[in-house]
Parts: C-alpha cells; sequence; structure tokens
C-alpha cells in the first residue's frame, strides 16, 4: 500500500470555531514533512483529524486514496497510521511499559509469544531494554515520549503523525529521536517549535496560516 495524503481546501474548526480554512495538502510514499505555526493555529486540530480523532469539516480529505468523511471510514486504517500525542500520559493503556508497547499487537490478534518478542526487539531499538519493567507513569518525560513512539511504532504503520515529538527530552534524546526517525523509511508529518529538530528530519516545511498551509521550504 502506498501512502499518500491528500488535503483540498479542507477546513479546520475546534468548539465551533474556524481555526484554518483552504488547506491544500499533498504527502507522497515516505516523505517526511513538517508543520509549523503559532500556538492555537490549529496544527494538533490538523493531526487529529487525520488520524480520525476528529472528522473532516469543509473541504475533502483522502488517506492511502481513501475519502475520509464518517468515522467508518478511518477503520481500515486503525494501525496504517500511527498518531504519537503531544502529552504521552494521553498515548498510554497499560501501566507497565512491555505492557503497553505490546498492546497494539494483541489487540491486533498477534499471539502473546509474537508481540512479546517484537516489543523486547523495539525497546532494543530505541535503547530502552531497561525500562521494560517500569511503570510507564513513574518515567522521566523524556522516557516516556520513547515508550510512546515504541507503542506506535511497533504496529509498523505506513504513515507517522508527529505533535511535538521533542517536548520533554534532553539534548542527548533528541539526537537519538533524530537518529531513529532518519532511519524509519515511512511518511512522517511533523508537528513542532523545534526548529533545529525539524531541520535535521525532514524534506519540507510548511507554515500554517488562517488561510491554509504555506511551503516555506
Amino acid at each position: 500500500m502506498s501512502c499518500s495524503v491528500t488535503l483540498r481546501a479542507l477546513t479546520l474548526r475546534r468548539d465551533g470555531v474556524c481555526l484554518c480554512e483552504g488547506i491544500n495538502l499533498d504527502v507522497s510514499h515516505k516523505e517526511k514533512i513538517a508543520i509549523i505555526g503559532p500556538n492555537g493555529c490549529g496544527k494538533t486540530t490538523l493531526l487529529e483529524t487525520l488520524v480520525g480523532l476528529r472528522l473532516p469539516q469543509g473541504g475533502t480529505l483522502e488517506l492511502f486514496h481513501q475519502p475520509m468523511t464518517c468515522e467508518k471510514d478511518y477503520e481500515p486504517l486503525r494501525f496504517v497510521v500511527g498518531y504519537l500525542f503531544q502529552d504521552s500520559d494521553n498515548q498510554f493503556l497499560s501501566p507497565i511499559v512491555e505492557d503497553d508497547v505490546a498492546f497494539g499487537l494483541l489487540v491486533n490478534g498477534v499471539s502473546v509469544e509474537e508481540a512479546r518478542l517484537k516489543t523486547r526487539m523495539m525497546l532494543e531499538d530505541l535503547g530502552i531494554s531497561h525500562l521494560a519493567k517500569k511503570v510507564v507513569y513513574h518515567l522521566s518525560g523524556g522516557e516516556k515520549k520513547l515508550v510512546a513512539l515504541a507503542g506506535v511504532l511497533i504496529t509498523e504503520p505506513k504513515l507517522l503523525l508527529l505533535d511535538e515529538p521533542t517536548n520533554g527530552l534532553d539534548a542527548l534524546m533528541q539526537q537519538r529521536l533524530v537518529e531513529i526517525l532518519r532511519g524509519i523509511d515511512k511518511s512522517i508529518i511533523i508537528v513542532s517549535h523545534h526548529q533545529e529538530f525539524i531541520d535535521s528530519v525532514v524534506d519540507g516545511v510548511y507554515e500554517m496560516r488562517p488561510k491554509g498551509l504555506t511551503r516555506i521550504r
């Protein structure tokens, strides 16, 4: 399945207020882009719309060449689109790290044995094997972010949506995240205020304005 995000004249509203309208965007297979803009302009709302937490309001949205118009349209893409929340605490579904990371696989019908093996490999890949038995809510902000990312990546999504992924990360963890994302051969949309980070990862940068997205790099 080739990755494709196509937005045409999309309108974003939150609590009845129009945040942005006339959004046009194409994200091609394995392309990595960043979206920047001031707080409250609709960046997170856009990601929530792409993952199906909000429905499109005005205009059209296609994912993988399929129009998204209602909740049912998003169901086949449940494990195809991975979303990293800005607040990692909103991501966790199990209190123990290894259980939380394995959760998506188990829900998708993977056996317990295979899920445990893949979880161990994912934690090793991200350099956080030592956290496997820890309680997620006792971790540092940076550790939580990497555990949340592990839970997203383990289902092997084709499209990654990352909302402020460097929040809570120290310089060393930020560099590790750059290395991880550079090594991921997937389409990625990043919302971030961290210019140095996005310059190290993405192919293009878009600025969100009240009248749509403008490519600035």
